[in-house]
């Protein structure tokens, strides 16, 4: 599940977008100010920042200017009613990766929230479980899970195909001494250890179910 800290002190809007995000599968944080927005970033790890930019106690721009020099690469962008060219510079200036207008169509937000995801994020996500492919990690809750090469590899498989059915050669180019009776070994495994539903599909494979 990706995590977004939306620092806005407009009630009314925040609780909106928390709401709407929430049903689009998102974890959101809320910050009313800039001194609980920074207090979160450092209690936790984000997938996105959005950012409003006049909020109390200081301005999003100047915040993400302070995490990036802190070295904080997070993905971010701006919701506000400024719309001078100055301030769009400003925000970009800071580190932001993206920029949207109040008023603004939520569908848009989440087109754009989704695509900066993909670009930017290097986990593959189903629940509470996240694969970071760059270090070849699994975390469940944000821990790191002791697995074995092949637990993994048919877990990349089974993420890179949610809701799709996996037939049974392709997990066994991924083991090193494939069988029928190993494979369900496995798949018993990673149900036990992960929580996850993998459905056997009889003669043909597993599918992993969508959330």
């Amino acid at each position: 599940m990706y995590r977004i800290l939306l620092l806005e002190d407009d009630e009314m809007l925040s609780q909106t977008l928390k709401s709407i995000l929430e049903e689009e599968g998102y974890s959101v944080s809320l910050a009313k100010n800039a001194n609980e927005a920074i207090d979160l970033s450092y209690d936790s790890r984000y997938d996105l920042y959005l950012f409003d930019i006049n909020v109390p106690f200081g301005n999003g721009i100047d915040l993400l200017h302070d995490l990036r020099e802190a070295g904080d690469k997070t993905p971010a962008f701006f919701i506000t009613a400024l719309k001078d060219i100055k301030s769009v510079s400003k925000g970009f200036d800071a580190g932001c990766d993206d920029y949207i207008k109040k008023p603004f169509d939520m569908d848009e937000l989440l087109i754009r929230i989704e695509a900066i995801l993909k670009k930017y994020n290097p986990y593959l996500k189903y629940g509470d479980i996240e694969y970071s492919i760059e270090d070849d990690i699994v975390l469940k809750d944000s821990k790191e899970l002791e697995m074995g090469e092949v637990s993994k590899n048919i877990l990349l498989v089974f993420l890179k195909n949610i809701g799709k059915i996996v037939h049974k050669d392709a997990l066994y180019d991924v083991m090193h001494k494939p069988s029928d009776v190993a494979l369900r070994v496995q798949i018993n495994k990673l149900k036990k250890e992960l929580g996850i539903n993998i459905i056997n599909i009889r003669g043909v494979g597993y599918k992993l179910e969508e959330l």
